[in-house]
């Protein structure tokens, strides 16, 4: 009798999807996504599933490997940048106006972790990738992490310049103008699909919808602005349409299955990597509105980690089933193995764990579920570095270091009386708060995870608790700038005094012949549009600052998903000289020195870039 063929496996992760951006919850009216809810009829739909982060690159780790980012220490979306970090570590301090000082985490998903790819591939399961990845470049990209095609061979954090072509795509080209990203990585699935469909399969298609930047198709954009309710928060037209052309994308792909007989022997999980973007801007508003929930991307409240989600398992799940049980990122790996009979072949870590009985609509052992975030981006709700952990119908948010003298903060909410987390009530449930608090000790200590500390330079003169959870200002852009905006197209948020240098991430001012730097975040540089110097090239310059090592980019295209690197160390204290050679084959594009907040207060009084073929020597004196 022959062996009876495993189910294949879809996993659809949409990127930036908030709890409210679907039908599936009634908590839209302005955004249309029937695809979702035909996919829903099919499966089970959760109403409460979590990402394993605010931000994506730690839930794109969880979910492949089913180890927390607090195991891997990936926990910001930093896969595309140049310099390699396998390791998290924590700086010896941070801005004198922060009380814990945040980890510098990996840079790559390490090679050595065992993937969902590699196990489905070596039980002979054809595997490919399509869409984002963000978790590395070679040699950590979807190729040498279980991943037979990988397409399009893109490191960045979302599409290369546009949705809507022209791309600047390194691996494709637009078959027709104005053709639309998600319209293509749908077709080249299909294509893929249909190759492999006489074999087990594992689909990886995840989406670069609905992230940044923000555009569309220009007829969805014009029939959603018809639509606009100017009362309802959620009111963007460009982002109505975003969401259209992701779930067109579902729909071909069930199409497709229906289509080759296939979709019951056919597993689907969709589902986000983290809460819905509030606090970038388009179309006078911000992209959506996660009400009724609190915050959103890049925050530890329910904005920021509840997302929505709907498995299909044909002879597993009832169709138009739904679930109250808590699942999050960790669990696929598990559930998805264990429900194909596949035994791990590596006795890795699983933070995870199968839920085989939830999805058959059994009970399940209650356990807690915890989201680890060291880290502070100013958007709106943010807080210091924290971890969360859900419990029943309780979640408890520990700000570390956050309290007096060095003690930790706590936030305590009661999501089943206050699902929008307005009340604390740490003070009222002290013994909540200390049975929760050991869960997150035990978690930590599980997990060896590498934890914020006190900082000892913390000035209680610089520190502004009123200003927590509000965002930091910008200048208001023209245009919604992120990795794969070309410099030249950002807004200039340079003092003239800079002489052409741009400070990103940092304050700057020139006084007494020097600018002084002071760093926010581990992403802070000065950069320069230095697209006249060609080939191998020196960037030299005169610094003052704490011991450090950091490094110059040049960005040839520039975009930060092509930027080349090489490192320099500050000896610390007194001024010295730096030089550092670039090994540039053609243009520099765009040079970047950048600051490592661990340096403390920067000064630089001259900088230097020199090409010698053909000669060129830019001098900058403060």
């Amino acid at each position: 009798m022959a062996e009876e063929r495993k189910a294949n496996v879809i996993v659809i992760l949409a990127d930036d999807l908030g709890w409210s951006d679907t039908t599936l919850y009634g908590n839209t009216k302005f955004y249309k996504t029937p695809n979702l809810d035909r996919l829903a009829k099919r499966g089970m739909t959760f109403t409460r599933a979590y990402s394993a982060s605010p931000l994506c690159s730690p839930t794109r780790s969880a979910l492949l490997t089913g180890m927390s980012p607090a195991r891997t220490g990936i926990t910001i979306p930093n896969g595309h940048v140049p310099q390699v970090v396998l390791e998290a570590s924590v700086p010896a301090f941070a801005a004198p106006n922060e009380k814990a000082i945040s980890p510098n985490p990996p840079t790559r998903l390490k090679s050595e972790y065992r993937t969902l790819a590699e196990e489905l591939r070596d039980a002979g399961y054809a595997t490919g990738h399509f869409g984002k990845w963000h978790l590395g470049t070679p040699p950590f990209s979807p190729l040498e992490q279980g991943f037979e095609v990988d397409v399009p061979k893109h490191p960045g954090p979302g599409p290369a310049g546009s949705f809507v072509a022209p791309w600047r795509f390194a691996h494709i080209k637009e078959s027709k103008p104005g053709e639309h990203i998600e319209d293509r990585m749908a077709q080249e699935a299909v294509a893929w699909i249909e190759k492999n469909q006489d074999r087990p399969f594992y689909l990886n298609y995840w989406m670069f919808s609905v992230h940044a930047p923000f555009d569309a198709k220009k007829d969805l954009i014009e029939k959603y602005r018809e639509q606009i309710d100017v009362g309802d928060s959620q009111r963007s037209p460009t982002y109505a349409a975003m969401i259209e052309s992701m779930d067109d994308a579902v729909g071909t792909l069930l199409d497709t299955l229906d289509r080759l007989g296939i979709a019951d022997n056919t597993i689907i999980v969709f589902t986000a990597d983290n809460g819905g973007n509030m606090y970038n801007e388009i179309d006078g508003t911000t992209p959506t509105h996660n009400r009724p929930l609190r915050g959103g991307k890049a925050t530890l409240f329910e904005g920021g980690t509840r997302v929505p989600c709907v498995i299909v398992w044909p002879g597993v799940v009832s169709p138009a089933s739904r679930s109250d049980v808590p699942v999050q990122s960790e669990d696929y790996f598990p559930t998805i193995l264990a429900g194909l009979g596949i035994q791990p072949t590596t006795n890795q870590p699983c933070d995870g764990v199968s839920i085989i009985p939830a999805l058959k609509g059994e009970e399940m052992i209650e356990r807690s579920l915890f989201q680890f975030f060291p880290h502070s981006p100013r958007v709106p709700e943010w807080l210091p570095p924290s971890i969360s952990v859900h419990h029943g119908d309780w979640k408890l948010i520990r700000v570390f270091h956050g309290g007096e003298n060095g003690e930790h903060r706590h936030l305590l909410f009661n999501l089943r009386d206050d699902l929008g987390e307005t009340s604390n009530q740490a003070l009222a449930h002290p013994s909540i708060v200390k049975e929760l608090s050991e869960e997150i000790d035990a978690f930590l200590i599980k997990t060896k995870a590498v934890v914020p500390t006190p900082n000892p330079r913390f000035d209680p003169e610089k520190y502004d608790p009123s200003l927590e959870g509000v965002p930091q200002a910008k200048p208001k852009a023209k245009q919604v700038a992120n990795e794969n905006t070309p410099e030249s197209a950002k807004r200039d948020e340079s003092d003239p005094a800079l002489q052409g240098w741009k400070a990103r991430n940092c304050n700057a001012s020139v006084t007494d012949g020097a600018v002084t730097i002071v760093p926010t975040n581990d992403n802070s540089f000065l950069g320069f549009a230095a697209g006249k110097h060609n080939g191998a090239s020196r960037v030299r310059f005169r610094i003052k600052a704490s011991s450090a090592r950091s490094h110059v980019d040049w960005l040839p295209g520039g975009v930060t998903s092509e930027a080349k690197s090489v490192p320099f160390a500050i000896t610390g204290n007194d001024w010295e000289e730096i030089d550092v050679p670039l090994p540039a084959e053609g243009p520099l594009g765009i040079v970047r020195i950048y600051l490592p907040k661990e340096a403390g207060k920067v000064q630089i009084d001259w900088i230097e870039i020199i090409s010698a073929q053909p000669e060129k020597k830019t001098q900058t004196g403060f």
